[in-house]
């Protein structure tokens, strides 16, 4: 019963921190890419769009990749003391909360983003050329397809190459962490 109660709380608490990360990436990620959008011209932001549809593909690759790596990949590389492959472990180990992280949180965050700049590429296209009507279903319909189809084919990337995706991960993750125990 106990652990039951322990498991329950625990899950309250991450529902609480990812809600509180959300909310607060969600407003300054969009208030910066509002304002940084409605300053630039329309080839900028289409750059940056297709920056941020990126950013959500190459996260939900690394979410479901997570899912389905395999811990015994990385004991004999941790073992032999192969640089990432301890924190590789912590996060096939955590794979729930970093897929919810990486698939969720980000994923989610950039589709948002996505969906706010390409309204204001079809508002700046609107008025640059005077048009009549407003494309902006022409535009939220590619991007739509652009990520739907970049996540389709990053998860089947993510499921052969699960064990290499985090492998890369797990190195990008530890030279961030010895680059903070060093100012420490």
């Amino acid at each position: 019963m106990k652990k039951d109660s322990k498991n329950d709380s625990s899950e309250i608490k991450w529902f609480i921190i990812v809600f509180i990360v959300s909310f607060i990436l969600s407003i300054i990620f969009s208030f910066i890419s509002t304002t940084a959008i409605s300053g630039l011209n329309v080839v900028p932001a289409v750059l940056i769009l297709f920056l941020v549809i990126f950013i959500g593909i190459v996260f939900d690759v690394v979410g479901v990749a997570v899912t389905v790596a395999k811990e015994s990949d990385f004991h004999a590389k941790a073992s032999k003391k192969i640089a990432g492959a301890k924190t590789s472990l912590k996060l096939i180990k955590n794979s729930a909360k970093v897929a919810n992280i990486c698939a969720d949180v980000i994923g989610d965050i950039a589709g948002v983003l996505s969906g706010s700049i390409s309204a204001l590429i079809a508002m700046k296209i609107t008025s640059s050329f005077n048009l009549e009507f407003n494309i902006q279903f022409i535009v939220s319909a590619i991007v739509a397809s652009l990520t739907i189809c970049g996540k389709a084919i990053g998860k089947g990337i993510a499921q052969r190459n699960s064990t290499e995706i985090i492998a890369v991960v797990g190195k990008v993750l530890r030279f961030f962490n010895k680059e903070n125990a060093r100012k420490k």
